[in-house]
């Protein structure tokens, strides 16, 4: 079906979000909360857009509207520009301590506010849960409420279930997860892990309980993996160029 977008005409597939359909067609939307490996959350709201459907005309979340029928989209409104102004504002007051958001904030040129917490850098974004579910490891999640609302793991203890994949880690976008990697052990959510050292460089690259992870998810050894992702690459490539010489 034919959408416009900014002015542009698309074709649109049933049911594909706004976000997706723009993306597809390259017009930009910012989001927070978004990643293509887990969907829209509608949590962040900075990828607001107006839709007019007829002569009636609002604003939604593009990263969880599916489009149904043809619509007309305007991304860039003034009132779109100033919603994304205040959340940026109030997400740089709730974490300062963010160079990620040191930039929104200047970038969307957000106004005066004092912070809730100068050393705090979550933006609440949720990311981390959803990759920690997208894992199967289900070790943190949200705790609290209002302004006290934080990601955790139960009782700010060490979780069992935690694996060390460090994969909330990777996707956060303004790097508030610490991670510490040091003689061969990494520390992540009050949990220390011995990590596996590459059989062909000896760089440590994972921990012991991500293999058996991976072996449980997927039943059965994974080719390579003992090597760290540089040497498996590399080990492919030679394979590859073996089976093609030998043709």
């Amino acid at each position: 079906m034919k959408v416009r977008i900014d002015g542009k005409k698309i074709e649109a597939n049933l049911g594909e979000t706004i976000l997706e359909a723009a993306k597809r067609a390259g017009v930009e939307i910012p989001t927070l909360c978004y990643n293509e490996a887990f969907g829209g959350q509608g949590v962040c709201r900075m990828c607001m857009v107006e839709v007019k459907e007829g002569d009636r005309k609002r604003l939604v979340a593009s990263c969880t509207y599916p489009i149904t029928g043809e619509i007309e989209v305007q991304t860039n409104t003034p009132e779109l520009r100033e919603i994304r102004r205040n959340i940026v504002t109030l997400l740089y007051r709730r974490a300062p301590n963010s160079d990620f958001m040191k930039k929104l904030y200047q970038e969307y040129e957000g106004t005066a506010v004092e912070p809730v917490d100068p050393e705090e850098s979550c933006i609440m974004c949720r990311l981390c849960v959803k990759a920690c579910e997208k894992v199967g490891a289900y070790a943190i999640s949200t705790i609290m409420r209002g302004t006290e609302k934080r990601v955790a793991t139960p009782f700010d203890e060490a979780s069992p279930a935690c694996i060390g994949c460090s994969a909330c880690a990777d996707i956060c976008p303004t790097r508030s997860i610490a991670v510490r990697k040091e003689n061969g052990r990494l520390e992540i959510w009050h949990k220390s892990f011995e990590m596996y050292r590459c059989e062909v460089c000896g760089n440590c690259f994972s921990t012991l309980p991500v293999k058996e992870h991976v072996r449980e998810q997927l039943d059965f050894v994974v080719s390579g993996e003992n090597l760290c992702p540089n040497c498996r690459r590399k080990k492919l490539a030679g394979d590859v160029a073996e089976v093609s010489k030998n043709k």
